[in-house]
Formats: structure tokens, sequence, C-alpha cells
């Protein structure tokens, strides 16, 4: 029960840095024209923010946070260090997503021509400021 209090609790401080989680991902999205979605979400599959079109954003989420476990895992176990980001290239384009702070991850979706050396530039920068944003409404809660 305290558990379950506790995920609501972490939940509703997250959502609090929606706003400017998106104006991030808007900003993300302004600088690399090629990137046709964005998505913020916690590590457990929660969507925080999202500038996708359609809605797939929920379900992109949930892979992300099955593609992060496993991610996750295979650089703990090839003694690689915690993980920092993972590219998926398809025929019609890339997926990539990349640690977000402590608990939050950001995955792009971008066209087949996409500069994956400026897609990572600005993605790391962006996750980064996300990592910032969404550690710093956990902090709040539990300060409070």
């Amino acid at each position: 029960m305290r558990r379950t209090l506790r995920q609501r609790a972490e939940r509703r401080q997250l959502m609090t840095a929606e706003a400017d989680v998106l104006g991030e991902l808007r900003r993300l999205r302004a600088c690399l024209p090629q990137v046709t979605g964005a998505l913020a979400a916690s590590a457990d599959g929660l969507v925080l923010a999202q500038e996708t079109a359609g809605n797939q954003a929920e379900g992109v989420a949930a892979l992300t946070a099955a593609a992060l476990g496993v991610a996750q895992r295979l650089t703990e176990t090839t003694g690689q260090g915690d993980f920092r980001e993972l590219l998926v290239r398809g025929e019609r384009g890339y997926v990539a997503t990349y640690a977000a702070g402590s608990s939050a991850v950001l995955t792009l979706l971008a066209e087949p021509r996409t500069n994956v050396g400026r897609l990572h530039l600005e993605a790391r920068r962006s996750s980064a400021r996300i990592g910032e944003l969404v550690d710093g409404a956990l902090d709040r809660l539990e300060n409070a």
C-alpha cells in the first residue's frame, strides 16, 4: 500500500515538470527538423511529455522501458558501465534512446537522412536538461 502511494506521489511530482520537459522536446525538434517524434518517459514507461504525431506514445514508452532494461543489463554484464544511449536503425529511420538523469529517458524518432552525429550532440544536451528537470522534481518530493 505504501509503495503504491509513493509511486502515485512520484508520478504526480514528475508531471509537474511536464511543461518544461515539453519545452525542451519542442526546442530539440526545432533544432533537428529530421526528428519526427520526441518522447520523454520515466524509466518504467510512464509518458512524461511527448512531441509526436499520432497516439503511439504510450506504446513507445513501454517498449523503451523494455529496451532500457535489456540495454542496462547488457552494459552491466559486459563491464561497460551505466547505460547512456541506444540507437536502432530501421529501413525508414532511427529510434534513439538516451538516459535522462537517474530516472528518465529521452526517445527520438528520426528520418533515415538524419545526421547521426548531430542527432547525438543535440540529444545528449536535451537528455541532460530533461534529467535535471525530472530529478529536480523528484528531489522536491523527497524533501517535502
